[in-house]
């Protein structure tokens, strides 16, 4: 219990000190940290879509494969 604590109130003063430096930073500097982060915002959101989508695809598929299976079954019971 004691790493967990510890490791959490480590994470939290890191927290506070980067919104310290962030406040006390010039607006150039804060601009640039907001560029970043939603560069990073954005380049997630592409890669989050681009998974979706082969997810998608595959699932296409494996629906195509699976309806191809169906087929030659129903043919060979005739």
């Amino acid at each position: 219990m004691g790493n967990k604590t510890n490791g959490l109130l480590a994470l939290l003063g890191l927290g506070a000190l980067a919104w310290w430096k962030y406040k006390k930073s010039s607006p150039e500097d804060q601009q640039k940290v907001k560029d970043t982060i939603n560069n990073a915002k954005d380049n997630l959101t592409k890669f989050g879509n681009d998974l979706k989508d082969k997810a998608n695809q595959t699932v296409d598929q494996l629906k195509s494969k699976a309806e191809d299976f169906k087929n030659e079954a129903q043919q060979s019971a005739e």
